[in-house]
């Protein structure tokens, strides 16, 4: 089911704020704090930096992988894991865009897919992203990030029941048959590696874009 395979997610630099070690209940206030992400201006350096996410979700969801072998037909890709780290780099609006922005290409190619793929990537890091900014911890990136993960698969299994009927030649039924066995492990597994890489990678991310 194509769908799938596509469905797994700026501040402008403060220089004054003081940079504090990422240690579990530490409040973070280094340069990439979102607290402000969302209402600065939008000076070059943000621009680009939006634009580069984005790129970075095109060329990533086009590269995709079986994760699950009773369903090889449906593929991970890392597209989820640059949204994450965009929201909790630069607030929720930078995940939305990059959400709704990197998966246009796939608008001409599969425009299904590419609606399943925006939504599910909205439900992922919109929430986390708020959460994180609202805590801004390590604790609160694990929060985000398995808040965001529990809306994720939400999303990605009320969209196949609703879209993959429209244009795969499966009954609603036949969908619903396979939520337990396949899909919900399927979007359990996919989103537990969004999360547990995006954990790994989102600070030393966000500190060299921040330079």
């Amino acid at each position: 089911m194509e769908e799938t395979r596509l469905s797994m997610s700026m501040s402008s630099h403060t220089p004054n704020q003081s940079h504090h070690p990422d240690a579990p209940g530490t409040p973070l206030t280094d340069a990439h704090s979102t607290g402000g992400a969302d209402h600065g201006r939008w000076s070059t350096k943000r621009i680009a930096v939006y634009a580069l996410f984005v790129a970075l979700t095109m060329v990533v969801s086009f590269f995709s992988f079986p994760i699950f072998p009773v369903a090889p037909w449906l593929r991970y890709d890392p597209s989820g894991i640059v949204v994450l780290v965009a929201g909790f780099a630069f607030g929720p609006a930078a995940a939305a865009i990059v959400s709704v922005l990197g998966f246009l290409p796939h608008v001409f190619t599969n425009p299904f897919g590419a609606l399943v793929a925006i939504v599910v990537a909205l439900a992922l890091s919109v929430p986390a992203a708020l959460i994180y900014r609202k805590i801004h911890t390590r604790a609160g990136a694990v929060l985000g990030i398995v808040t965001g993960a529990v809306l994720g698969v939400i999303a990605a299994i009320l969209c196949n029941i609703a879209i993959t009927p429209l244009y795969a030649h499966m009954s609603m039924g036949e969908v619903l048959a396979m939520i337990v066995p396949i899909l919900l492990p399927f979007n359990l597994m996919k989103f537990a590696i969004h999360g547990l890489v995006t954990f790994l990678v989102y600070k030393p991310i966000s500190r060299l874009v921040n330079r």
